[in-house]
């Protein structure tokens, strides 16, 4: 479905699911007394965001180490690549939701409230910020813990009133640390007017890294060798370029003019690089186009070239990644390559990856302009936060680490 199809069904069908959905709870809530026991199976929620994957990984591992609560996960089934890249929730543990049509939404939602109750879900953790969907799916999960955020008296969407644990969502932190704040509050030994009153250290929200073998990374480097015949790990250097940013949010794609001075301006100052442009097979084209404004035998279309599974190994042969706020730096996260991510309607301040991140963000007056009061719609249509970042300044800001792969022998 598309997304503002998908906004839609979230308002037109949410909103007043959401409402009778709540009275029916507190009517079930005064007639039937459950006892608090600690929650042992635990279900995660997050349907759209591939990167929320990543970023809520910290969150996973502190309430697995800290309780030994069994960890579940419901996703979109096309997102679920992203969830498997760490591997901290185990595959018979993964709910997967279909989002093609509303027929197949509707059906594998029935399904899960069978599910939750099969795996005896006692406590689910509703990721999401304005989802209706998840809010219905946390509601009527049956699970007597409901963890989720609450606006209280700011500003949000209407989710209903299904929460046990009302969290308050924090704006000036960073996305991973809210996520904390949500396990911190299932954890939390008395009840509380807003959840989570605690303290989140920095070191709380570190990434679990992943190494990979001199075999494994052969697969990928004779994926590159066969766009690129001349390629020799010693000879040349890959650099990786992501111009490509997901339909919830277009206006985060840096103009495609700009990447094609910016390759240009790599390839002329160092020899040793070669350029490969990243992306899934339905950006193939795209990425042709860009490569043909670059007219370089050094620049290569790589759309396609290797699957979502084998990305971290990519990362783990390349120097450093240029690329737009999306799914990629948070999947880089995992693997020691640099990234560099050009922000523009959201914050890096709280959406940047957890990994060996600098974010380029001009700062104007307007952005971030989405936010999880307006569902991450924005008015705009000329997305200038990002047309002000000039190529040269992107160039700048990597040369240092270009100048490293200059000064290797």
């Amino acid at each position: 479905m598309k997304v503002d199809t998908m906004r839609h069904i979230d308002y037109y069908v949410g909103v007043p699911l959401c409402f009778l959905g709540s009275v029916c709870q507190k009517i079930a809530a005064l007639l039937i007394r459950r006892d608090k026991k600690a929650p042992k199976n635990v279900l995660f929620v997050e349907l759209s965001e591939m990167g929320s994957a990543i970023l809520v990984d910290p969150a996973m591992r502190k309430l697995q180490q800290e309780t030994g609560a069994n960890l579940h996960f419901a996703i979109f089934k096309k997102n679920k690549p992203s969830l498997d890249l760490l591997g901290t929730v185990p595959q018979d543990n993964i709910y997967t939701i279909r989002e093609d049509s509303f027929l197949s939404l509707a059906q594998d939602g029935i399904k899960f409230f069978f599910w939750t109750r099969k795996r005896k879900i006692d406590a689910v953790i509703d990721l999401e910020l304005f989802s209706r969907v998840t809010a219905l799916l946390c509601g009527f999960s049956g699970a007597p813990f409901k963890v989720g955020f609450h606006a209280y008296y700011n500003e949000g969407l209407y989710r209903g009133d299904f929460l046990s644990h009302k969290v308050a969502y924090n704006p000036h932190i960073h996305i991973a640390k809210n996520f904390i704040a949500l396990v911190n509050a299932l954890m939390s030994p008395k009840e509380e007017i807003p959840y989570s009153k605690t303290m989140i250290a920095d070191n709380e929200i570190r990434i679990a890294k992943v190494k990979f073998s001199a075999q494994e990374k052969k697969t990928v480097i004779d994926l590159v060798r066969g766009c690129f015949p001349k390629f020799d790990s010693e000879k040349y250097k890959i650099i990786l370029i992501n111009p490509n940013a997901s339909e919830l949010l277009i206006q985060r794609r840096w103009p495609q003019e700009n990447y094609a001075q910016l390759i240009k301006m790599i390839l002329e100052n160092s020899p040793r690089a070669i350029v490969l442009i990243t992306g899934d097979p339905r950006e193939r084209e795209e990425a042709q186009r860009l490569k043909e404004q670059v007219q370089d035998d050094r620049c290569i279309n790589f759309a396609g070239k290797v699957t979502f599974a084998q990305l971290p190994l990519l990362y783990s042969i390349s120097e450093f990644m240029v690329t737009n706020d999306s799914g990629p730096p948070h999947f880089a996260a995992i693997t020691d390559m640099p990234t560099f991510v050009i922000f523009g309607p959201e914050t890096p301040a709280l959406y940047g990856s957890l990994g060996k991140t600098t974010p380029i963000y001009a700062g104007l007056a307007c952005s971030p302009c989405v936010s999880a009061a307006n569902h991450r719609k924005t008015a705009c249509r000329d997305n200038v936060c990002l047309k002000v970042i000039k190529s040269a300044q992107v160039f700048k800001t990597i040369q240092p680490d270009l100048e490293k792969i200059n000064a290797q022998s």
